[in-house]
């Protein structure tokens, strides 16, 4: 299946940061969709499709935590791969990422080719 048919949800409020990601998987074929916080990044993977969520920990209203426990629960959002993308690089955060379900732990800051090919590499096991 080509990239552009993939659908990703980046859910973080940092804009430059959605902005950053955004331009960086667009280049690469992928339809981007974006969340500010939690619960409009739960309202959204209930209402489109996606096939990976990249979800920052720290986050308004509802943490990255609690979403993924959310999103793992729910029968719509169960299979949807996530990957944690966040500033919070001690490794009892990354196991903790895995336990809840997350298939990758990517650390800010991070270089666009990092993105790329993790991006690549979870949706091509999918």
């Amino acid at each position: 299946m080509e990239s552009k048919s993939k659908h990703i949800l980046i859910v973080d409020d940092e804009e430059d940061i959605v902005s950053l990601c955004k331009d960086i998987l667009e280049m690469e074929g992928y339809e981007v969709d974006f969340a500010l916080n939690g619960k409009d990044g739960i309202k959204k993977s209930l209402t489109k499709h996606f096939d990976l969520i990249l979800l920052d920990i720290m986050l308004p209203e509802m943490d990255g935590w609690e979403v993924i426990e959310v999103l793992r629960l729910n029968e719509k959002t169960k299979d949807i791969p996530v990957a944690m993308l966040t500033a919070k690089t001690e490794f009892k955060n990354k196991v903790l990422g895995i336990q809840q379900g997350a298939i990758d732990y990517i650390t800010k800051p991070f270089i666009p080719e990092e993105i790329i090919y993790r991006v690549k590499r979870i949706l091509e096991n999918e």
